[in-house]
């Protein structure tokens, strides 16, 4: 069996090979610094730019199914794109920067060690840059989804100590969800006592 780390490391060696900023974020990122949880695929925001697309393509293209057309539409719409990994069958969904909070998650990412069993980095979003977006993403999804607000609670619970709040108060506050992040930390302050 192919494991989730194994398929991310082929993806982000190729795009390291070619010098392409990206940051892991999503559900791996949270599980990396709260409460891991199984997830179905692997999120990846990565600053791929049209000369990237037929080189990237080429080295994805053994061990993936991506259609080149689909990323070239993705990068010019700056959306996203995924990659089905063959033999596992293993989603890697990759987001191109659109906005200026994706620009500072891929500023601020910090290289990771993806796994004590391996010896591979990844570059992942910081504790705080996985909070804002699983709260956006929570605020888009009408504040249906108890998986993220979970992700985000782990997150807050486990790295509480060391989370900078000044930032996470700003970036909310830009980002329109400084109402969940209130929640959020008054949730996890509940929790504890």
């Amino acid at each position: 069996m192919v494991l989730p780390i194994s398929v991310l490391s082929l993806v982000t060696q190729a795009l390291g090979e070619l010098r392409i900023r990206y940051v892991l974020v999503g559900s791996f990122a949270s599980s990396m610094y709260g409460l891991y949880r199984a997830t179905a695929d692997i999120d990846i925001l990565a600053e791929i730019k049209g000369e990237h697309i037929g080189p990237l393509h080429g080295a994805l293209a053994d061990a993936f199914y991506v259609d080149e057309l689909t990323m070239r539409n993705a990068v010019t719409q700056r959306r996203s794109f995924n990659a089905i990994h063959f033999d596992s069958v293993f989603k890697v969904d990759i987001f191109i920067p659109h906005d200026e909070f994706s620009f500072t998650q891929l500023d601020r990412r910090q290289l990771r060690e993806v796994s004590p069993e391996r010896d591979d980095t990844v570059y992942v979003a910081t504790a705080e840059d996985t909070v804002l977006a699983k709260l956006r993403w929570y605020s888009a999804g009408n504040e249906t989804s108890s998986t993220q607000w979970r992700d985000v609670l782990g997150v807050m619970a486990v790295q509480r100590d060391s989370l900078d709040v000044p930032y996470l108060r700003a970036w909310a506050e830009r980002l329109g969800v400084n109402d969940l992040l209130s929640r959020a930390i008054e949730d996890v302050q509940t929790s504890e006592s």
